[in-house]
This record gives structure tokens, C-alpha cells and sequence, in this order.
């Protein structure tokens, strides 16, 4: 199952990577032809669409292997790695647009020129980005892969500098108005700047190991396996829907360790209905152990 869930995720991102590779080479060439530089910071943003698509290959195949001596929680957290650098190339694409702007602003260029067949391959060019944008998303929430989300919200935000760009360049071609390249390719930055956050605050949580299921509702389902008495000291990691791990103490109702082993694996099995994939690490109490908190901190209540 994990197998092939990385194939298809290694698939997309195949199939992604040739795209973007498409609309570089048309944005970089048009860019180069008319002098815009609203058109040549959108490519350099493109670039990073390729090389994010590299990156998630790279971090999909460590990703896949299955829990070693080395990594005995798995290699999940690679997919989380690959999205910040997702974050951090949006980070340097937008430095590199806002420094360019600031030096077409001190030193003009040459007037950009702009035909209705510069238009056409970028209307083609903004055609592919949204079905790769939206292709990968689906895929991504479909299979639960982080490097794919990530990654479609990159190429939305190179759907919007599409379209910012395209305007830019509508008013050059019929109005002359060659100050909007400039003006537009600060709102480009902002859009750049906005998807670096978006990614950035989706992964960190699971890189700092935030928590993934609150402890209360873990209690609600433990205690409602019979021969528990209580559970406390609930701990959770991991992404939910993807991989999640839960430690906690569990006072059982038990005459011996094979009754306490059993209820164990029950609760184990009521945890997986509801949150699997899942790892539960239990300490087992006897039921006359007492304790005055289900987690840790101090948001601890009466367990």
C-alpha cells in the first residue's frame, strides 16, 4: 500500500516536472524576446517549480523506505523537509524579483515590446499551471502526501503571477504603459512571499512534533474499551491521516498480564479505527494507580 502510494506520488511529480519545464522554456524565451521583467521574475519563479519538483522526487524516495534500526519511526518526516525547501526557494524567488524591480527603478531598460503571439503562449502557458496546480492537489490530498500539496500551492501562486503578469502586458501591448512591468512585479513578490508562509505553516508543526490528536479525545475512545479504568500522562505526534504516534499510561482492570495484554490490544484496535495510520506505545498501571492528569503541561485536567 505505502509502495504504491509513493509510485503514484513519483508519477505526478514525473509528470509535473516535464510540465514545468514547458512553461519555463516559454516564459523564459518570451521574457527574453519582449524585455519584460515581470515575465522573466515569473520564469525565475517557474524554475523553482522545476527544481521543487526535483526536490520532492528526491525526498519521496527517502520517504518510502520502511521503518529501519537507524530510523525505527519511519522516514516520513523527509516529505515535511522537502516542503520547506519548497519554502525557502519562494523565499529567495521573491528576494530576486523585489531586487530586480529596484534595479529596473534606478537604471530603465529598453522599452518592452509585446505581440498577440507573446500573449497566446502565455495564455497557453497559464492553461498548464492550473491543471498542474489542481491535478496536484487532488492527487495529494488524495493520498495524503505533503510534498504534493506543497507543491500545488507553489503553482497557484504561479497561476496569480500568470495573470498579473498577463495584465501588465495587456497594458503595454494596446496602452504603452511599460511602468505597470514594474508596479505589477511587487504584487508578484507578495504572492510569492504569501505561498512560502502557506507551506512553511503547515509542516512545521509536524517537524517540532506539535500535537496531532488532542489528549481528551483519546481518552473519550480509550476509556470506552472495556477493562479500562483510566488512562493519563497522553501524549501525540505525527500528521493525522498520514502517520500519528501516541504514548500514554493505561490503568486496566486486569487478574493478570495476558487479561492486561488483551486489553491493551483492544485499545490499541479502537485507537486504529479511529486515527489509523497509527503507533501506540502503552505503559500498563494496575487498577489501583491513581493520577490527576491526562497530559502533559499546564492544561492538564482530572483524569
Amino acid at each position: 500500500m505505502a509502495k504504491n502510494r509513493h509510485q503514484q506520488v513519483r508519477y505526478v511529480l514525473l509528470l509535473t516536472l516535464a510540465l514545468n519545464l514547458l512553461v519555463v522554456v516559454i516564459k523564459a524565451g518570451v521574457g527574453l524576446f519582449t524585455g519584460s521583467l515581470s515575465l522573466l521574475a515569473d520564469a525565475l519563479h517557474s524554475v523553482t517549480d522545476s527544481v521543487n519538483n526535483i526536490l520532492g522526487l528526491l525526498t519521496n524516495q527517502l520517504s518510502a523506505a520502511e521503518p529501519d534500526r537507524d530510523h525505527p519511526y519511519g522516514h516520513h518526516k523527509y516529505e515535511a523537509i522537502g516542503a520547506l525547501g519548497i519554502a525557502a526557494f519562494l523565499g529567495i524567488t521573491c528576494f530576486e524579483i523585489i531586487r530586480g524591480a529596484i534595479e529596473r527603478l534606478i537604471t530603465p531598460g529598453d522599452p518592452i515590446t509585446i505581440t498577440s503571439t507573446d500573449l497566446w503562449l502565455l495564455l497557453i502557458v497559464l492553461g498548464v499551471n492550473i491543471y498542474v496546480a489542481f491535478y496536484e492537489r487532488s492527487v495529494g490530498k488524495r493520498l495524503g502526501s505533503q510534498i504534493l500539496i506543497a507543491d500545488a500551492h507553489h503553482t497557484m501562486s504561479d497561476i496569480w503571477i500568470t495573470i498579473v503578469v498577463l495584465i501588465g502586458l495587456l497594458g503595454i501591448r494596446f496602452f504603452n504603459l511599460q511602468w505597470l512591468d514594474i508596479v505589477l512585479s511587487l504584487p508578484v513578490a507578495v504572492l510569492v512571499l504569501r505561498s512560502s508562509w502557506i507551506v512553511l505553516k503547515s509542516n512545521l508543526p509536524w517537524l517540532v512534533d506539535e500535537i496531532a490528536v488532542a489528549p481528551e479525545a483519546i481518552h473519550q475512545v480509550v476509556t470506552s474499551v472495556p477493562g479500562v479504568v483510566n488512562c493519563h500522562d497522553i501524549a501525540s505526534r505525527g500528521l493525522l491521516g498520514r502517520q500519528i504516534f501516541v504514548d500514554m499510561h493505561l490503568i486496566v482492570d486486569a487478574p493478570d498480564v495476558l487479561t492486561a495484554h488483551q486489553i491493551t490490544e483492544a485499545v490499541e484496535a479502537r485507537l486504529a479505527e479511529r486515527y489509523a495510520p497509527i503507533r501506540v506505545t502503552i505503559h500498563v498501571e494496575p487498577p489501583n494507580y491513581q493520577s490527576t492528569q491526562i497530559t502533559y503541561g499546564s492544561d492538564t485536567q482530572n483524569a
